[in-house]
């Protein structure tokens, strides 16, 4: 009886410890079905640091992701820190909305180790120009990162003449028609108005293999213009794949066309199906300061 007895707690204490261990590996399962999604941003001028926690926070409520959202530190003038950066080795996509940073060798590790990794990549507007090392400084090269990155010009002006049509124009923006049934470009209007200002970066880039999706034509320019693309993918030099757009003012992010292109570009990024039912316009309402001093 003794023996009978032994061997039912033996038995209960299998089930208990199956049970445990089944309950864990489904914990362990269901969270490795939410891709880490880790937003980089500093910015200066974009609110960057406003308009991307609103986007993460989107895709936590509504889309199944983890976000993780880096910014520049005390602020977004901060040029020499973002603290953090350690959080990009966990991530399945890396979003980067920078402008003329300094960050120190260290910071930029975390950033080279990931993009090495070949992990998908989402670049906004000003990330053309994400570095501003002076000459001869050891991490100059990362002043390309645009054209490393996300096959853009290699940084502001230079023999790319990468610029912008004025302050005071914005862009009417197009899909193009061969693109139209670009998985990205699902439920995005065929045209529509953004704030930005168009970035120029004709002729030479987007570089050879880039599919572009946006053509953007500027409105009331200061200078004589030509459309170019707003939107494009492609494979990089480390051999990830990227989604890149010069569109982000903070009014963009306002407008329902924008808000689905980047909600489905990081859908996209991650693998994952594009989103059949959208959830909603996102309230963003984030200010467009300029470049101003510190408080």
């Amino acid at each position: 009886m003794k023996n009978l007895k032994n061997i039912k707690y033996l038995v209960l204490l299998f089930s208990l410890l199956f049970q445990f261990t089944f309950y864990a590996c489904a914990q362990t399962k269901g969270k490795a079905k939410k891709p880490l999604i880790v937003f980089v941003t500093g910015d200066h001028e974009y609110s960057g640091e406003l308009t991307m926690p609103a986007i993460a926070a989107e895709l936590e409520k509504n889309y199944g992701f983890r976000t993780k959202v880096l910014k520049a530190s005390p602020d977004q003038n901060s040029e020499e820190n973002i603290p953090g950066l350690e959080a990009l080795k966990d991530a399945d996509v890396a979003v980067f909305f920078l402008r003329w940073r300094r960050l120190p060798a260290d910071q930029v590790q975390h950033i080279e180790n990931y993009l090495k990794s070949g992990k998908p990549v989402i670049g906004f507007r000003t990330t053309t120009h994400a570095f501003n090392y002076p000459k001869g400084h050891e991490l100059e090269k990362w002043n390309a990162f645009g054209e490393m990155v996300f096959n853009a010009p290699p940084g502001w002006g230079g023999a790319a003449k990468h610029t912008h049509y004025g302050h005071e124009s914005s862009t009417d923006v197009s899909i193009i028609p061969k693109e139209a049934k670009n998985p990205i470009l699902t439920g995005v209007q065929g045209n529509f108005h953004a704030r930005s200002w168009l970035y120029r970066v004709l002729p030479d880039y987007p570089k050879k293999g880039s599919t572009w999706l946006l053509m953007g034509h500027a409105v009331n320019p200061d200078k004589e213009d030509v459309e170019n693309p707003v939107a494009w993918t492609g494979t990089n030099s480390f051999g990830s794949k990227f989604f890149m757009t010069t569109l982000g003012h903070p009014e963009d992010f306002d407008i329902e066309p924008v808000q689905r292109l980047v909600i489905n570009s990081i859908h996209w990024a991650a693998g994952k199906p594009i989103p059949k039912k959208w959830a909603g316009k996102i309230t963003i309402n984030a200010p467009y300061h300029g470049i101003q001093a510190s408080k």
